[in-house]
């Protein structure tokens, strides 16, 4: 121990010797390190840690296959990953296989207090929600089974930990008190434990519902009798396995139980066919998975960025390393009379190389705690590039945890001694004679051959990463500039929906109607409209068509995109309207029903826009209902679920003419900027009712970005990954010219005493580095084209081996290596013969 403490003692001092060379190594790799770190908090968040939860890996969730043919509601990934709540109760009841199942579903609610409403993200839940977790509550009592019997019996919630701390101040006197919910009132139970978000992996709900309580929180749903409908699927299920039970044996366990339910709801379809039938009930089978991380969509569209992330952070610590490892060994020719006198006072091997390898450990975890300083702002600021949550409101924490810090550790140690083994291998065998004669360190042909390698690789990684940036660059160009089919500009953008307030169905359209009337009469804007599928929003609403004159194969799919929509909405949005008519306010619900389809669907079923006009098709999976709906009208094609999607094909209807009308999503054009108006709006339908709350106002432009935001993210840190790395390969470039000049000045000396041109000098230094760069070059553009192809999902408009892409990373490397060489070449060219000669 009094040999450790000796050697930090003379690392220390070592490093105060030289401050400028600390502080520029602890800075390099503070680069390398913080990045990790930052990535790794999402990372770790995302793809990683289990939930805190009581033994979570004892937690399952299902998935099925097979056929199906209903409704289905839901907030992300397969259809395969929802079930019905009868289901969810034969399932629970009658298994022998686990220890208790549990339903979620996400929604959203207007909760209201103390006369202050506001749209939060909820979570409805079944009674034995907390219990099968084992949470126990920060405040009062959780939900349980009696608070979730009969339907809209149970007006209670539980509040998340984060919402009573930021809504409820942290009182103390909220346990038994009420909030209004749709106009309703529900009384707080209690509050839930402060480390636990939700079991839906990146949500952070501010309340939890009782199931049973779905009609009022959603009044959506009421058509759907989503509590007794088989054919609805809406829940996200997670069962905790009895001890000893592996996942294998529990979905061979469920097998002869899911057979029998799906025989059962088998009967429920009146109009099977054969085939059917068969898909629906043989080929089904109950999938039980691994559910300690949460069920998350929002995971799936993570996971492919957040590993190129990470590979980018890797490359660029890596070079960070490198970049160390060559600065190390340029001070190892300043020391080498020093260690040359240790060995020669008889100091071992092992000593000196401790020695060395204490002080590389040192600048590692100095380099590591400047990185996580800077790891925090990094990590929020990803966050919200790759959500696009609003501040304050991230699904994902940027704090620094345990996990983070034993990481992070982790990467500094691996880091210091990696690069500490080069000054090592240069003291292994030191020239004692040779050394101690000279008064300048020299170079071994070992240590020059490393440092011309490490500044190739750091060439080729740079072209690597700035390859890749560039890829992410042009596709998110060409996302963010492609033609979407209507008029992104001067449109503001808000959601609105009636029911949070209380209203019931039958007063949505009066009152959306109200809103866009008083929206018109606002100054600036030039037009409103309304939706109940908003565009770029992430959202789909499939409905069940039958068409006139089209008979469909046995199990084709018949369902297509049904936005609900105001009069003048193509007008509002610039939506092209190619034939026909849009609707107008003489489509009321007592006028004959009409509907507007758009290209892709008269070219698919009528083989032109104009031929599609007059004829019939009916909302519904019967072929034999009624053609109830005269086509008047045919709009453009648009992308509408996100920018990589077309619509397909697309049936909207008026609004007024929708049986169950939802919240809807409102459209102002403006003759101005529209965050110009956006004050005016809210005071707007304020005056209509105090009640009515406007939630996610943005302009169009914003939500295009919003509906980018992976790309962008990738871009953005792409950008800044490769231009650190470029800077630091420009900077090992330079240190090594600047040390192989200096070494070589009596040499340079003769040449330019002999006749030598200064031209000719100035190519001798930069010709061997210009050779080790084309070298790097060549290694590194087919790399871009391997990895690339990796993460072609990610790509967009542009290949894998995109030539303008890679002849920029060439040009901006060719550039710096240009730059990074000048200054040793100005310098080569600069020495005076006779003062050359003189040099030792």
């Amino acid at each position: 121990m009094q040999t450790l403490l000796q050697n930090l003692r003379f690392a220390l001092r070592q490093l105060r010797k030289s401050p400028g060379f600390a502080l520029t190594v602890v800075l390099t790799l503070a680069l390398g390190i913080g990045a990790n770190a930052a990535v790794f908090t999402l990372f770790d968040q995302v793809l990683l840690r289990m939930l805190p939860v009581q033994q979570p890996k004892e937690l399952v969730r299902f998935q099925w296959t097979g056929g199906f043919s209903g409704t289905a509601s839901s907030f992300g990934g397969d259809l395969e990953n929802y079930f019905s709540y009868p289901m969810y109760k034969d399932l629970r009841d009658q298994n022998q296989v686990f220890a208790g199942m549990l339903a979620a579903d996400r929604t959203n609610l207007a909760i209201s207090w103390q006369n202050q409403a506001e749209d939060r993200d909820a979570e409805l839940v079944s009674g034995n929600y907390f219990d099968l977790l084992g949470l126990k509550p920060a405040l009062g009592r959780l939900l349980t089974a009696q608070d979730d019997t009969a339907k809209n019996a149970n007006p209670v919630l539980v509040l998340s930990y984060d919402y009573w701390k930021t809504r409820f101040a942290s009182s103390r006197d909220v346990v038994g008190q009420t909030v209004l919910i749709g106009g309703q009132p529900f009384t707080i139970l209690g509050v839930a434990p402060a480390n636990f978000q939700s079991a839906i992996g990146g949500y952070k709900p501010a309340a939890f519902l009782p199931i049973s309580m779905v009609e009022e929180a959603m009044p959506a749903a009421i058509p759907r009798d989503n509590l007794n409908n088989h054919q609805s699927l809406w829940l996200t299920l997670v069962g905790r396995l009895k001890p000893g039970v592996s996942p294998t044996q529990a979905a061979a366990g469920l097998a002869p139980l899911w057979h029998s339910l799906r025989a059962h709801e088998l009967t429920l379809y009146k109009n099977r066919t054969e085939r059917f039938s068969k898909h629906f009930l043989d080929d089904s089978q109950l999938k039980v998975l691994d559910d300690s991380t949460g069920f998350s969509p929002g995971r799936m569209d993570l996971q492919t960025p957040l590993i190129i992330l990470m590979s980018m952070a890797g490359l660029l610590v890596a070079m960070c390393a490198i970049n160390v490892a060559t600065l190390l060994l340029l001070r190892a020719a300043g020391r080498a009379r020093e260690m040359s006198m240790r060995y020669a006072l008889g100091a071992k091997q092992t000593q000196v190389i401790s020695q060395l390898l204490l002080e590389g450990l040192l600048l590692g975890i100095l380099g590591a705690a400047a990185g996580l300083l800077m790891a925090p702002l990094v990590t929020n600021t990803l966050v919200r590039l790759l959500t696009s949550a609003n501040p304050g409101e991230e699904p994902y924490s940027a704090a620094i945890d345990g996990r983070v810090l034993l990481f992070t550790l982790s990467i500094a140690v691996i880091s210091s001694l990696l690069f500490s083994m080069a000054p090592v291998f240069h003291f292994l065998r030191p020239d004692l004679a040779g050394t101690l004669r000279q008064t300048a360190g020299t170079a071994s042909r070992n240590s020059q051959l490393f440092r011309k390698i490490a500044v190739g690789v750091q060439i080729a990684l740079s072209v690597l990463l700035l390859g890749g940036a560039g890829l992410f660059v042009r596709t998110l160009d060409n996302l963010r500039h492609q033609e979407v089919g209507f008029n992104t500009s001067h449109l503001a953008t808000f959601s609105l929906d009636p029911t949070d307030s209380g209203y019931k169905e039958d007063r949505i359209v009066p009152i959306v109607t109200n809103a866009i009337e008083t929206l018109q009469r606002i100054p600036g804007i030039t037009s409103a409209a309304a939706t109940t599928d908003p565009e770029l929003t992430g959202d789909k609403e499939f409905e069940s068509f039958q068409i006139e004159g089209y008979k469909p194969a046995e199990d084709e799919k018949m369902q297509f995109e049904a936005p609900a929509v105001t009069p003048a909405y193509f007008a509002t949005l610039k939506q092209p309207l190619l034939v026909g008519r849009e609707f107008t306010a003489a489509d009321t619900s007592s006028a004959p029903k009409v509907v507007v389809i758009n290209l892709a669907f008269a070219k698919k079923y009528f083989s032109s826009a104009q031929n599609a006009l007059g004829h019939h098709l009916t909302q519904s999976s019967d072929f034999r209902a009624k053609l109830d709906a005269t086509i008047v009208g045919v709009v453009g094609d648009i992308k509408h679920e996100n920018l990589r999607l077309d619509i397909g094909p697309a049936v909207y209807q008026p609004i007024a003419q929708v049986t169950h009308p939802t919240g809807v999503k409102m459209y102002a054009r403006t003759n101005q900027a529209p965050e110009t108006v956006e004050t005016a709006i809210r005071q707007s339908i304020h005056g209509l009712d105090p009640t009515l709350v406007v939630d996610g106002m943005r302009t169009m432009d914003d939500q295009v970005d919003r509906s980018a935001s992976d790309e962008r993210a990738l871009a953005l840190l792409a950008v800044g990954f490769s231009a650190l790395a470029i800077v630091l390969a420009a900077v090992g470039l330079y240190g090594v010219l600047a040390y192989s000049t200096e070494q070589r000045t009596r040499e340079i000396g003769v040449r330019l005493a002999l006749g030598a041109q200064r031209g000719s000098v100035v190519l001798l230094i930069v010709r061997e580095m210009s050779i080790i760069a084309a070298i790097a070059i060549v290694l590194a553009i087919p790399s871009i084209v391997l990895l690339a192809r990796l993460f072609r999902s990610q790509l967009y408009g542009v290949t894998t081996s995109d030539p303008l892409t890679l002849a920029g990373a060439v040009l901006l490397a060719a550039v710096m290596v240009t730059l990074a060489a000048v200054l040793p070449a100005r310098r080569a060219a600069s020495i005076e013969p006779m003062q050359a000669l003189r040099t030792e």
